[in-house]
This record gives structure tokens, sequence and C-alpha cells, in this order.
């Protein structure tokens, strides 16, 4: 089981490129995101954890965040590989993630940071903001608050992964199609990976 870390800041086009890098080498993309929202629209007993958490102010802790994606995972056993989209978030998580590997015989094969110039991860997140509707996306402030969140929390994972000689960085500048193809490059020389489809559109 192939396990490839995608991460970069809010803007950098993570969430897209794991959905591409998804069906171009037959993986399975793993938003913990999504994978939490799902289960809190099941209502399975994780997700009424969730819930109620949620509802009450509180933050999402990482044991339930880990119990849901190890499920996910578990029912996908079969799976040629996933792309994790938004796991580990910060240190802390790194050794915890990797135990969750180890308990499957698995292993972090290769973690990709996408690179991207803060003005355009702005300029990129004011517009989505407009069609989105997202309050997160709201104003610059906003924004720059959360790049620097990004910085302080998620961005250190990166010194962990580079002790490990599994760290790998991005040019995410550019259309969607090229860093697509730089990504799958460098998977595909690292993870000696074969495209199912050589075009993704």
């Amino acid at each position: 089981m192939l396990n490839i870390v995608l991460f970069g800041p809010p803007g950098s086009g993570k969430g897209t490129q794991s959905k591409l890098i998804q069906d171009r080498f037959g993986l399975i993309h793993l938003s913990t995101g999504d994978v939490c929202r799902e289960e809190i629209k099941k209502a399975t007993p994780e997700g009424l954890e969730a819930k109620r958490l949620i509802d009450g102010g509180n933050f999402f802790p990482d044991k339930l965040a880990y119990r849901i994606v190890e499920k996910f995972i578990d029912s996908n056993s079969e799976a040629k590989g996933f792309v994790y989209d938004g796991m580990p978030r910060h240190v802390g998580q790194v050794p915890v993630f990797a135990e969750m590997l180890a308990k499957r015989d698995s292993i972090v094969d290769i973690v990709v940071e996408l690179k991207v110039d803060e003005e355009e991860l702005i300029q990129r997140l004011l517009k989505r903001g407009e069609t989105s509707g997202r309050p997160d996306d709201s104003g610059r402030e906003v924004i720059e608050k959360r790049l620097r969140i990004y910085d302080d929390v998620t961005a250190p994972i990166a010194e962990e992964y580079k002790k490990s000689g599994v760290y790998y960085s991005v040019d995410a500048m550019g259309s969607m199609d090229e860093v697509l193809d730089r990504i799958s490059k460098l998977i595909g020389e690292k993870l000696s990976l074969t495209p199912v489809f050589a075009e993704v559109r």
C-alpha cells in the first residue's frame, strides 16, 4: 500500500491536485475533512461523537480524527494506495500517523509540499471567496491570518519528513495541469509509479 502525503498552504491547490493524482495513478484520495464529514452525515458512532463536539464549539480531537481515518483505510484495504490531504496536520501528529501505518505494515512513501508565493495564495483565495461564499476566504486580513497559522502549525512537518528522506517540494505556481505534471513526474520517478491515465482534464 502506497502512502503519499500532499500538503501546502490554503490556496495551494492540494485538494484539487490530490483528486487528480488519485485519478492519474489509480489511488484513493483521503481528505480528512471529507471523511469526517461523511461519518457525521451517516450518523455513525464516530460521526455522532464528532457532531456533539462540533455543536458544542469544541475542537475536533486528533484521536477521533485518526479513528475515523483508520476506519476508512480498513474499509479500503484492497486499495493500491492513498493520497492524504489534511493529515498529518501538525508535528505532533507525525509519529501518530507513522504508528497508524505501521500497524498496517506500511510507511509514508513520499511527502510533497506545494509551494506558492504568498501574494498568489492571497489572490487565489480572494477570488475563491467571491464565488464560494466561504467566510475564511472573505478578506485579506482573514486570509493572512490563516497563512500565519499554516506557517506556525503545519509547515514544520516538512522538517520532520526531511529527516527520513521522504520530503520533496513542488513549484505549484502555474496552471492546474502544469502543477499536476510536476507532481506526477516526481511521484513517477521516486515511487516507480506508472500513470493509469496519461491525461486528466
